[in-house]
């Protein structure tokens, strides 16, 4: 059996003053089935997986100024797109805005052609007791994990200087081997 192609995507785990995560909306066919997913996306050609996730947030949202505050973990599994199987190498990052439940609008367009068919902010006591499928699953616990980073309003931002996340696997996260997410997929 030969190597399933490599889509590389990048994802923003986007958080609001009240920890409420931004999601969106899939209503896919099978496999891939109805979920729930941060905003991201595939890389262009020769774009590094950073720019790739701002440009993605920005495309999704039409918010231009959202800084990602660092990356928090790294997944490989197989997935649906556009029409074939394929490995995603995936990396998420966190960002805050200071804004409690920012609406989104004038990207009506972009998400009919993308395939989001809603959007909404979640709690984490809302991810933890959902039956909807969100994806990475464990989302509200990665979350929790990660918080320190994400510094409230009026708090500095905690960045991270370059270092292991941006020369190779970051602290804590899942390796590109060892990342098998039982089919979940991301866009």
């Amino acid at each position: 059996m030969g190597r399933l192609p490599v889509r590389r995507a990048a994802r923003v785990i986007l958080l609001d003053p009240g920890d409420r995560v931004l999601l969106m909306r899939y209503d896919d066919g099978p496999p891939n089935g109805r979920h729930w997913s941060t905003p991201g996306g595939g890389l262009n050609a020769g774009e590094a997986y950073r720019a790739a996730a701002a440009r993605e947030l920005a495309e999704e949202t039409g918010w231009n100024d959202v800084a990602l505050l660092g990356e928090v973990q790294r997944r490989s599994f197989d997935m649906e797109y556009a029409g074939q199987v394929v490995r995603q190498r995936e990396r998420l990052y966190l960002a805050r805005i200071d804004q409690a439940r920012r609406e989104i609008r004038g990207v009506e367009a972009m998400h009919a052609s993308d395939g989001i068919a809603a959007w909404r902010w979640w709690t984490l006591a809302e991810l933890d007791s959902t039956a909807e499928v969100v994806w990475p699953s464990g989302l509200a616990g990665l979350i929790r994990k990660h918080m320190h980073q994400a510094s409230r309003p009026g708090q500095p931002a905690v960045r991270r200087a370059a270092g292991p996340a941006e020369r190779g696997r970051p602290p804590g996260s899942v390796s590109w081997e060892n990342a098998g997410c039982g089919g979940e997929a991301a866009r």
